[in-house]
């Protein structure tokens, strides 16, 4: 199914039982919670629900399991993001975008059209843009979405393949130590758990991280991530004794400061922007390197 005014359909894998329909296993899926058995076969009847071939699917039909089917869902009510998405360089293949904070890259869970995805499809009319790496929610600067889908692949596998450059800055208290302070450990994630853990084993996350100014607001770091961890410089601030502002998550959860934006406070953004994006394009062998125009130091130019 072809996304509607900027949105994917979503995709349902089904996980059938003994004698279940695939209405049975779409009711029971949480994810679509917000749809009754009314709204499933309206949509059924319009033949707004397909499988993986675009062919409208029978909701009493028996449901095989592992299969897939998409179909439409409501939007959620969301709070505007009130801050733009400027767009720092574009041609034929790629658009590059200065991210701000509290913009996801693109729609998971409630935050769906408040997504720099949707809204670069909605502003530049195509669906066909797709995004080449992705940000945290809480995280702004430089982000890389491409254009055509004959080039995806070749854009995607640059961050796949650590060979895109990429460089942070974080504002946090003043360090302890002089020059660059390398961080190797690892780091895993679990399902359903909000941060990101250092455990015993293998290494599989490396920053390095140097403090390159002091200011009145506190110090500013140069941040360079050697992997590409869930939450790896924000937990490597922490365990450093330098935790970044505004972070809702480390070194403790603060479920107040994580609120905030879904009540429409956007006054206490993570301090934390990917500040530089460079690599040898994969299409034209051209140099690019593209820098944020925002600034840790204040929080002026998210509002």
């Amino acid at each position: 199914m072809p996304p509607r005014d900027g949105v994917d359909a979503t995709r349902v894998v089904l996980r059938a039982g003994p004698e279940l329909t695939v209405g049975d296993c779409l009711r029971a899926t949480p994810a679509l919670a917000d749809l009754d058995a009314a709204a499933l076969i309206a949509r059924a009847d319009r033949g707004e629900i397909v499988d993986a071939d675009g062919r409208p699917v029978d909701l009493d039909a028996p449901a095989r399991l592992n299969t897939s089917v998409y179909l439409y869902r409501d939007l959620p009510d969301e709070v505007p993001i009130p801050f733009d998405l400027p767009v720092l360089y574009r041609d034929e293949n790629i658009v590059v975008v200065d991210k701000p904070h509290f913009l996801a890259t693109m729609p998971r869970g409630r935050h769906v059209t408040q997504t720099a995805l949707v809204r670069l499809r909605r502003e530049l009319d195509s669906d066909l843009v797709a995004p080449a790496h992705r940000l945290d929610r809480l995280t702004a600067g430089v982000l890389l979405f491409t254009l055509r889908p004959q080039v995806r692949a070749a854009y995607q596998d640059l961050f796949a393949t650590r060979r895109a450059v990429k460089e942070y800055r974080a504002l946090a208290g003043p360090a302890d130590w002089t020059g660059t302070v390398e961080v190797r450990d690892r780091i895993e994630k679990t399902a359903g758990d909000l941060r990101a853990l250092v455990v015993d084993g293998p290494v599989n996350a490396i920053s390095e991280i140097t403090e390159i100014e002091r200011t009145d607001a506190g110090s500013i770091y140069r941040l360079v991530p050697h992997t590409g961890r869930t939450h790896q410089l924000r937990l490597h601030m922490a365990s450093l004794g330098v935790p970044i502002v505004g972070d809702p998550l480390y070194p403790d959860v603060r479920p107040d400061l994580a609120e905030r934006p879904d009540h429409g406070d956007f006054s206490a953004p993570l301090r934390l922007v990917a500040h530089s994006l460079a690599f040898t394009d994969p299409i034209t062998g051209v140099d690019r390197c593209f820098a944020s125009r925002r600034s840790v130091a204040t929080t002026a130019d998210t509002h």
